[in-house]
C-alpha cells in the first residue's frame, strides 16, 4: 500500500499546466499523509479542474481509515464501486515512500519511489462526497512491478500522462487496460541509512 505521498510542487506545476491546462497551486509536503489535504486532478463540464481533497474515508462499518481501493476490485466492491463509476480523480506528485522489511531481525529501512529524471508521478484515485461536492478520497493500488515488489507487495496505480484525461472521463468498461501495474521505470532510492544487522559471533 501507499501510506506516505512526496509533493514537490515545480515540476508538478509545469506539468500540469502543459498537459491539462491547470494553473496548479499546491503546497510543498515531502511527508504527505493520511487525513491531510491532498490535491487532486478533476474533470469537470468546464474542463480539468483543481480541487483539494482529505485523504482517507471511514465509512460506518470500518473501524479504521481506508486510504487505498485495490484496483483489481474497485468496480465490484461496495465502498467503492459508485465512485469508480462516475467520480475518479488522479493526484500528480513527486513521488512515494515505501518500507522494506528487513527479515533478519525486523527492521525497517524507507525508499522513495520515483521517476528517474523527477517527473511528476499520476496517481489514480477516486473520490467522496455528499451531493456531488468532492470532499475525500482514496488512492487505488495494485500488483507490482517485478521492479517494485522487491520492496512492498502493492504499488500505487499510476497513468501515463496521456492516459490520465482516459481514466478521469471514460466510462468504467474503456478503463480496463488501466487497472493494472503500470509499465513505468522508476527509482528507488533508500531515505536512510539500512539499519544495522548484528551477526552473532558464536
Amino acid at each position: 500500500m501507499c501510506g506516505r505521498i512526496d509533493i514537490q510542487p515545480n515540476n508538478i506545476k509545469e506539468a500540469v499546466k502543459a498537459g491539462f491546462g491547470v494553473d496548479w497551486n499546491t503546497k510543498e509536503n515531502r511527508d504527505l499523509r493520511p487525513t491531510q489535504r491532498v490535491d487532486a486532478l478533476l474533470s469537470a463540464p468546464i474542463g480539468f479542474v483543481q480541487t483539494s481533497l482529505q485523504w482517507g474515508i471511514k465509512p460506518s462499518w470500518s473501524k479504521q481509515l481506508l486510504i487505498n481501493a485495490q484496483a483489481e476490485t474497485v468496480a465490484t466492491k461496495q465502498t467503492f464501486r459508485d465512485s469508480f463509476e462516475s467520480r475518479r480523480c488522479v493526484i500528480p506528485c513527486s513521488g512515494w515512500y515505501e518500507w522494506k522489511i528487513f527479515e533478519e531481525d525486523g527492521q525497517k529501512q524507507k525508499f522513495r519511489f520515483h521517476a528517474p529524471d523527477e517527473s511528476p508521478l499520476f496517481m489514480a484515485g477516486i473520490w467522496f462526497g455528499e451531493s456531488a461536492t468532492p470532499s475525500q478520497l482514496v488512492t487505488l493500488t495494485t500488483h507490482p512491478t517485478t521492479q517494485c515488489a522487491q520492496i512492498h507487495h502493492r504499488m500505487p496505480l499510476l497513468l501515463q500522462s496521456a492516459q490520465v484525461p482516459c481514466w478521469l472521463k471514460d466510462p468504467p468498461a474503456a478503463l480496463e487496460t488501466l487497472l493494472r501495474a503500470p509499465d513505468l521505470p522508476l527509482l528507488l532510492t533508500p531515505e536512510e541509512p539500512p539499519p544495522i544487522i548484528q551477526t552473532s559471533l558464536f
